[in-house]
């Protein structure tokens, strides 16, 4: 093998390796090092050194003495024709296996400071236990904790993923990602709102239930730019890009606020807010809200109420004007339906239908109002039980 050949050879190598070629050549002196000391009559260490320009090798040999130190410094550098063979059974047997080494290195080095970012990949296989997405060079594991339950995932489809884990193993790097973490809805933002890329606007807080509704809260460094409308987009392009990549999941885009009261309010959105009494510790807040719109701020499961309450760190408890009113002065009134006749529901807790999954007040005594019941009873100006989130 010529110095020519040799050099062409390793740009090729690197190239199509993704490997630089400084990196070859550390591979190939480690190499060439371990072929020379199978040679007989061979040194006891020695340093192989490679000029870049022109492939030009040398060996340099030294003998060891009883206390470790490296003497006898000599040139030991096989003739052309040994050198040749030497470097070219060194590429057969011994580069393959060290190259694979140094591609799992830079792999993971590529990955291991990217924990936290988003990435891109092809759905490979998926089963109830994991997903396999290939990112290119490397594949990435979508463990079924951090799947969003309910979501399709189609073999060739492609989703995008949040980096929560980089593992170094010995077969290479594995990547854990993840569709469920809230991180995912920052970094989704941010690669559909320049705004948010270039720090003009930020995302305060973030709260979510994957699969079903998101909360973010943001806030504008500049007051020209409405950091609300900055992430909705024109005609809602671009959360409409964050809500298709989340498979329809739903995204309530609301402004921070430094005053406590006005950031709950605006947390319960889609409800609108009577009034917020928040607790002198800053802890609990009641929240008031229209009888009509109790159901709607508390939501499915209390899935609204819940985000709002991890959005603005304070413990909620949601109320009807009513069930406000009546709490003041002291007394309670139980609706009057004709399947829930009048009785004192002071005293019950909400519960979930199993079979249903409806919300239902299971009073003191033993009677059961459903939510369709509470809502029949408010329109005709009627109260309710007292339905609260935490």
């Amino acid at each position: 093998m010529s110095n020519l050949d040799m050099t062409e050879a390793i740009r090729m190598l690197a190239g199509d390796r993704g490997i630089s070629v400084d990196s070859l050549l550390q591979v190939l002196v480690e190499a060439l090092a371990t072929a020379y000391k199978k040679r007989q009559g061979a040194a006891e260490e020695v340093i192989v050194g490679i000029n870049p320009e022109n492939m030009d090798i040398t060996f340099t040999a030294y003998d060891v003495d009883d206390d470790g130190n490296w003497i006898n410094e000599r040139d030991d550098t096989p003739k052309k024709d040994e050198l040749g063979r030497i470097a070219a059974q060194t590429f057969r047997q011994v580069m393959s296996q060290r190259i694979r080494e140094v591609e799992r290195d830079r792999k993971f080095e590529e990955y291991a400071n990217r924990e936290g970012d988003i990435v891109s990949g092809i759905v490979q296989k998926t089963d109830t236990k994991y997903t396999l997405l290939d990112l290119g060079r490397v594949e990435a594991l979508l463990p079924q904790a951090e799947q969003v339950q309910g979501e399709v995932r189609e073999p060739n489809a492609r989703l995008k993923a949040y980096i929560v884990e980089v593992r170094k193993t010995p077969k290479g790097p594995q990547i854990v990602v993840s569709r469920t973490h809230p991180g995912l809805i920052k970094r989704l933002f941010e690669l559909e709102v320049p705004e948010i890329a270039d720090g003009v606007v930020e995302i305060k807080a973030c709260s979510r239930e994957p699969g079903q509704r998101t909360k973010i809260a943001v806030w504008s460094n500049d007051h020209n730019v409405d950091p609300v409308g900055a992430c909705v987009g024109a005609r809602g392009g671009r959360v409409r890009m964050v809500v298709t990549e989340l498979r329809g999941e739903k995204v309530d885009i609301i402004p921070f606020s430094d005053d406590t009261r006005d950031f709950i309010s605006k947390a319960m959105s889609p409800a609108k807010v009577t009034d917020v009494r928040l607790s002198e510790d800053g802890t609990q807040a009641d929240v008031i809200v229209p009888d009509f719109q109790l159901s709607l701020a508390i939501g499915k499961m209390g899935v609204n109420a819940n985000l709002a309450a991890r959005l603005t760190g304070v413990r909620l408890d949601v109320k009807s004007e009513t069930q406000a009113a009546e709490e003041a002065a002291g007394g309670y009134v139980a609706p009057v339906t004709e399947s829930a006749p009048a009785a004192n529901y002071a005293e019950g807790e909400w519960v979930t239908n199993e079979a249903t999954g409806a919300m239902e007040w299971h009073a003191a005594d033993g009677s059961v109002v459903s939510q369709e019941q509470w809502a029949s009873a408010s329109e005709t100006g009627e109260t309710a039980p007292n339905e609260s989130e935490a």
